[in-house]
């Protein structure tokens, strides 16, 4: 009879990733949303939400993967002696650290890395959070740095079910694509790892919305979905203009699945 065990959920999830055409986004993708993504203006409720499920007792040191432009990394380092904050992307890197000066805060290193990078020489941190960067090509993989990476605790979300923008303008536009895998692989990877991981929910906007117009719209929903066809644009448009509430939120919330385990367990 088989178990749980005999299953290659590592293999599965690339299996997963790759029938569902997921990619990683090159650094250049981010580049050039990094300054529009890293105004300062204040602390969101995805942040504050995440801050509070987090227990830094003890904790001196963070490494915040996937930093983007600073938004755990800058909130928590006010608490800590040093923070780490890797990312592939240099342009996120240097919104982040501009966000540090104006704020005064001058305890955080910027590390340019991947996730598919060699992490040798990434400090072991106390703390370590991957806040909305886990959309890997190679889960167990990342998991594994994660855990290595961390002396106490680890904190990350991962997608609940598989799709970043609404539904309905998935649809609309013709790319309801297979779902891709979500944090249920995460649960049973970090399982057969030995780990006890606490799983819990945060509820965000999604990734379009806020748009002051019906240009900034479309450019949230290309670097989603890639380059609309003038046929789409329209019809994207129509979507757009007749309930302008709904478009401001982008359509329905995002649900995000937060991820911790006890790294000194073992």
């Amino acid at each position: 009879m088989k178990t749980i065990h005999d299953i290659d959920f590592a293999q599965l999830y690339r299996t997963h990733m790759q029938a569902a055409g997921g990619r990683e986004k090159p650094p250049q993708e981010w580049d050039a949303r990094a300054k529009e993504m890293g105004k300062l203006t204040g602390t969101s409720s995805y942040v504050r939400d995440f801050v509070e499920r987090m227990n830094l007792d003890g904790c001196d040191t963070l490494l915040d993967v996937g930093c983007g432009t600073g938004a755990i990394a800058l909130a928590l380092a006010p608490q800590l002696k040093r923070v780490y904050a890797l990312d592939y992307s240099q342009g996120m890197l240097d919104v982040l650290m501009k966000n540090a000066r104006t704020l005064g805060i001058d305890n955080v290193t910027p590390i340019r890395l991947a996730w598919e990078d060699d992490w040798r020489d990434v400090p072991i941190c106390d703390v370590v959070t991957a806040s909305r960067s886990t959309t890997v090509m190679d889960m167990a993989d990342a998991l594994t740095k994660l855990d290595a990476k961390a002396r106490r605790r680890v904190y990350l979300t991962n997608m609940a079910g598989g799709r970043f923008i609404d539904a309905e303008v998935a649809e609309l536009l013709g790319r309801s694509r297979p779902a891709l895998p979500d944090y249920i692989y995460i649960i049973n990877l970090l399982y057969q790892m030995g780990r006890h991981p606490r799983l819990d929910y945060i509820s965000s906007d999604n990734r379009l919305a806020g748009a002051k117009n019906f240009d900034e719209f479309v450019r949230k929903v290309t670097f989603a979905v890639g380059a609309l066809r003038d046929d789409e644009r329209e019809r994207l448009k129509a979507w757009y203009e007749a309930d302008p509430q709904r478009s401001q939120r982008g359509g329905a919330p995002f649900r995000w699945a937060f991820v911790a385990w006890e790294r000194s367990q073992s």
